[in-house]
């Protein structure tokens, strides 16, 4: 059959370098983590025999892994809900003519540009115990705290449980706040002006406009940026990785994290699998949730 009698083989001809691709890169990996669930796999021992789900009951008997997915969901909801509100803030900000526009710009995208392994480690140093700058700042500028009798001590950024997790969360709502700023002013700008100017004519002032108009009307666009941004705090472990390792006494520790030092340090392939398989059902969940939401939320 020629291209020129089927209207639609151009397409698959197009599309398919693209499905051979993810075929290869996600769907082959994803074969093999299944199977390494159900086997006693080792990184010494490539052929594994099947146990079953033993190793899910052994994730899930593991104080570890219960702690891990705890701080997981508390890492990605307290993040994302951080980022939708800065997000959304800075998008309606950006709209506004003002001076020096475009270098506000630039600055909110340089976190989404830059390597995120290179900005976490310029994070490490921010919020060392010894050269951090925050507690050189809270010393030297605002004598909060300080080495000098009487002074209270400077917090240990990513040495105390609370201040970790609140560290490891910061540094992530900075890593992902560009991408949903641009989305969202993405959203705005499809707004028609004239539903601006029909409001303001009927007296709507700026909460009003807002609740009762911008954000309808952006809601489908913010929940993709939202579920971007939950795929991204439930798969990425290079935060945590660069920042403490999952520390101290693996009280920011998250179910990727607790995979890969599983996995790859402690050689159990088939322990990380099922770790990093309990992250499958919850990801495909979150995501018929929010797009369904969105579709339900498109203004017709």
């Amino acid at each position: 059959m020629k291209v020129a009698d089927d209207p639609n083989a151009l397409a698959r001809i197009l599309i398919a370098p693209a499905l051979i691709y993810i075929g290869a890169v996600i769907g082959v990996p994803f074969v093999l983590s299944l199977w390494f669930a159900v086997s006693d796999v080792t990184v010494s021992s490539a052929a594994g025999h099947y146990v079953g789900l033993e190793n899910f009951r052994s994730a899930m008997g593991d104080p570890s892994f219960r702690r891990a997915l705890r701080n997981t969901f508390l890492f990605a909801v307290a993040s994302q809900v951080i980022v939708v509100i800065l997000a959304t803030t800075l998008a309606v900000a950006l709209q506004k003519d003002f001076r020096g526009k475009w270098i506000v710009r630039l600055l909110i995208l340089l976190p989404w540009v830059a390597p995120v392994s290179l900005g976490s480690i310029g994070w490490l140093w921010i919020l060392d115990s010894i050269y951090s700058v925050i507690n050189y700042g809270l010393y030297h500028w605002f004598h909060v705290c300080g080495p000098e009798p009487g002074m209270t001590a400077c917090p240990v950024w990513l040495g105390q449980p609370s201040l970790a997790m609140a560290s490891i969360i910061g540094v992530q709502v900075w890593r992902t706040l560009p991408l949903a700023t641009v989305i969202n002013l993405g959203g705005l700008s499809s707004i028609p002006q004239d539903i601006h100017d029909a409001a303001s004519i009927d007296g709507a002032g700026f909460f009003r406009t807002m609740f009762q108009i911008t954000i309808p009307l952006v809601l489908p666009i913010l929940l993709v940026a939202v579920l971007f941004g939950f795929v991204f705090a439930f798969t990425d472990m290079i935060v945590v990785w660069v920042l403490t390792r999952g520390g101290p006494y693996d009280m920011t520790q998250v179910l990727a994290s607790l995979a890969f030092f599983k996995g790859i340090d402690g050689g159990d392939l088939a322990g990380a699998s099922a770790i990093a398989l309990f992250l499958f059902p919850v990801l495909a969940a979150a995501a018929i949730l929010l797009l369904r939401l969105a579709r339900r939320a498109e203004v017709i």
